[in-house]
């Protein structure tokens, strides 16, 4: 880790995950994503939410911003706004961001605004007591489940894609080297970006699920991820609960801090609206 080392406050650490968490595998996934990317520390803004993956920020020897629960992209477009030049980072779980922040990504995906999201996809809240977040598998167990979660799942990319992002991609802690990869791609992408991050939660949800440790989980990764390109050739009944893992969609159209940047010069130039 001696590459990485330089983005970690050492004074924080230790970090509070559990044992076999994959939170710290995403972390250093996104650290090493910036180190190939030779990223400016000062001008990269690392912003999180609520939750065990949205703690990262701490760790993170930049300017980081630890938000309030499911705030963490709209206080992300608050920064992107006021200064265009520096490199936004969120860095999210999948109930922060997608149950009580979901009309917030929702949005920022429609505006296209250049913010690089990565989700820390763990299907549970893993913090506040395992209950089930809305990217946890039906039929899964957990705390506000306990003889099975009875409603469907968002796909996560799917609703980014729908809704306007840009570079949408999904990889997992077991994928770690393919992530980074990932990560690297979505912020390169001037628009909004989405990382599907799928990692471990051993024990607020493994546990529950006949996967009580972090190696019986990882080799669950390993044997239900399949290739985007080689999903393209299965069937649906093949493909059921597998999960595809790699670049799921890329169409770059204008940014939307570039585009409110040209509407000012219009209007600086006495112009029309």
């Amino acid at each position: 880790m001696a590459d990485i080392e330089k983005y970690l406050r050492k004074s924080a650490l230790p970090h509070i995950w559990c044992p076999g968490c994959g939170n710290g595998i995403l972390l250093t996934a996104i650290l090493r994503a910036i180190d190939k990317l030779q990223l400016d520390q000062q001008k990269t803004i690392i912003v999180s939410g609520i939750g065990c993956s949205s703690r990262a920020s701490g760790y993170m020897n930049f300017n980081t911003v630890h938000t309030a629960h499911g705030r963490a992209l709209t206080v992300a477009t608050g920064i992107k706004m006021a200064n265009p030049e520096l490199e936004v980072i969120v860095i999210t779980g999948d109930g922060d961001c997608t149950a009580i922040g979901g009309n917030h990504f929702i949005h920022a995906a429609r505006r296209n605004i250049g913010l690089t999201t990565i989700v820390f996809n763990n299907s549970i809240y893993g913090m506040t007591g395992g209950q089930s977040s809305p990217l946890t598998p039906i039929d899964s167990r957990s705390t506000t489940a306990p003889f099975g979660h009875m409603e469907r799942s968002f796909d996560i990319a799917q609703l980014a894609i729908a809704a306007g992002a840009t570079y949408v991609a999904r990889g997992s802690a077991y994928h770690a080297a393919m992530l980074t990869d990932l990560i690297v791609k979505g912020i390169e992408n001037k628009g909004f970006s989405v990382i599907d991050g799928i990692t471990q939660c051993p024990i607020g949800y493994g546990r529950k699920n006949k996967m009580p440790t972090a190696a019986a989980m990882l080799l669950w990764q390993r044997d239900h991820a399949v290739m985007v390109k080689a999903a393209a050739k299965m069937t649906p009944e093949a493909m059921t609960g597998k999960f595809v893992i790699g670049e799921l969609y890329h169409s770059p159209t204008a940014e939307y801090t570039a585009e409110y940047a040209r509407l000012v010069a219009r209007l600086q130039e006495g112009g029309r609206a």
